[in-house]
């Protein structure tokens, strides 16, 4: 475990917000830039993350930052830091 890792009790990231249709949840899409291990190009991976966003808070496209926690539901795992 990583220093960070142990202050926050979790991972943190940063991403933007693709969508906010549900009732305290977004969606967050957080891009990573690796190094393919065969071909050595680089390559931007995305994934997007279900997160708890009490009050519906945060607005499709902007940047935020969220924290794993505890499982919330079924794929739900992060929440809104800021």
């Amino acid at each position: 475990m990583t220093e960070a890792t142990q202050k926050t009790g979790g991972r943190v990231l940063r991403g933007t917000v693709v969508a906010s249709q549900m009732q305290d949840t977004i969606t967050v899409a957080v891009e990573r830039y690796v190094k393919h291990p065969k071909y050595k190009k680089f390559q931007r991976l995305t994934k997007k993350y279900l997160v708890h966003d009490a009050g519906n808070t945060a607005s499709v496209g902007s940047k935020v930052e969220i924290k794993e926690v505890a499982p919330i539901s079924k794929r739900k795992r992060f929440t809104l830091v800021k």
